[in-house]
């Protein structure tokens, strides 16, 4: 039933009896904490206990936020591109600790040869920027990426240092599952194939041609003012500097966007062009948190996402974000500064302004929040956290206050939530 929301958007869709802070908190959302339009899902063990969405998906139109609108999540999409590389762990084509070159051969050039497919997904592999410009031609060619890629020499030794993989991660989970693949396909049609479409999902990381414009909500971005003072002083700095490596691990990011049709279509950057629904991405993360009967997932596989991330050698400190990040098999996991979910079997993904979808096995829950509106926050968007403090009140209700809260202004995380 559509729920006013208190500056008079309108809350569609609904809640499981029990759940109702969670939509409390969303239309909350709208009239406290800059909210224009968004989607918010929920299912635990199995069971979609959360479905809204609201607001405008244009706001230059005022075009309303429909049932099927998707939207770009930006970073998020690293979560759903790590689940491709899961399957093909369960079907025992790939061992995360396997060195990747073992895979391709062509990868083992420039200092690459002992690098592990678990150091990569880890963004310990020195490779979080490319030697040459990152455009679509490139992109839009695998055989050529795959030479960019292999021929790149790490920025230091693998395996000593952390450092985000902004955009390339994409590129090398890509080529690496092409190569293990015995139909050789693209990491945005494995993904069409084996997990959107046997779930039925309304989530793609190669948006094809079909898709109508009229489904995809544009992106609305925060003010430079806002995002001055938004952000702690150093990481305003870093971004201001074309040198420094947040901005070098980032170069590439505005290829999905396309100004006629909103997003680029037949286009895949993995790491973060990802387009779709709440709906379907906390769906894909329910299967990943109930067992993965569904896509045929191992348990060995299920308890290797769910297993401590493993640092470098010298710690956990991201050089790119500046600050201590917990990256595991290609998702982040929870930590002091970037929580979520009940504990620390939980995985997933945060993506630039405010988008997340989580996977928590010790809940049974897959939870996905997308946004039309661009935040500024770095550790935990304020519309989120409101929302999965709301749900995990009900799903944890001994659990202690500020399990899900955002750390002090100033620590760092993944989320480097508008910087793409």
């Amino acid at each position: 039933m559509p729920v006013a929301a208190p500056d008079r958007m309108t809350v569609e869709g609904h809640v499981r009896r029990g759940f109702e802070p969670v939509r409390e908190a969303f239309a909350d959302n709208f009239a406290r904490r800059g909210e224009l339009g968004g989607a918010c899902c929920a299912y635990r063990h199995g069971e979609k206990v959360v479905d809204l969405w609201g607001g405008v998906r244009n706001k230059q139109t005022g075009a309303p936020w429909e049932p099927d609108t998707m939207v770009i999540v930006y970073s998020a999409s690293k979560g759903l591109a790590a689940m491709t590389l899961a399957i093909a762990h369960s079907r025992g084509w790939l061992d995360y600790d396997e060195r990747v070159a073992h895979y391709w051969p062509e990868f083992a050039q420039a200092g690459k040869e002992r690098v592990t497919v678990r150091q990569l997904l880890a963004h310990q592999a020195g490779l979080f920027c490319l030697d040459v410009p990152v455009d679509r031609r490139l992109v839009g060619d695998p055989d050529r990426l795959a030479v960019v890629l292999a021929r790149q020499r790490p920025v230091w030794d693998p395996g000593t240092r952390q450092a985000y993989h902004g955009i390339t991660l994409g590129f090398y989970q890509g080529e690496l599952l092409r190569r293990i693949d015995p139909r050789h396909r693209t990491l945005g049609q494995f993904f069409q194939d084996e997990i959107a479409t046997p779930l039925g999902l309304d989530v793609y990381i190669r948006l094809p041609e079909e898709i109508p414009d009229a489904r995809l909500a544009t992106i609305a971005r925060p003010r430079p003012i806002d995002m001055l003072f938004g952000f702690p002083l150093r990481f305003t700095f870093e971004i201001m500097n074309p040198h420094s490596k947040i901005v070098r691990t980032l170069r590439g990011s505005e290829l999905p966007h396309d100004q006629p049709h909103v997003y680029a279509r037949n286009l895949e950057v993995p790491s973060g062009g990802a387009v779709g629904t709440a709906r379907a991405i906390a769906r894909a993360y329910s299967v990943f948190a109930n067992g993965g009967r569904e896509l045929g997932l191992r348990r060995e596989t299920l308890d290797l996402l769910a297993a401590p991330a493993i640092p470098p050698a010298r710690g956990f400190h991201d050089e790119c974000l500046k600050g201590d990040v917990h990256f595991s098999l290609g998702f982040m996991k929870p930590s002091a500064v970037w929580p979520f979910g009940s504990n620390a079997r939980a995985f997933g993904s945060p993506g630039a302004g405010g988008s997340l979808g989580f996977a928590d096995p010790a809940a049974g829950v897959g939870y996905a929040y997308v946004t039309s509106q661009m935040g500024k926050s770095l550790t935990g968007d304020p519309r989120d956290v409101a929302l999965r403090d709301a749900l995990y009140g009900e799903i944890c209700p001994s659990s202690p206050p500020g399990r899900t809260q955002a750390p002090p202004t100033g620590a760092a995380h993944d989320g480097i939530s508008s910087a793409f």
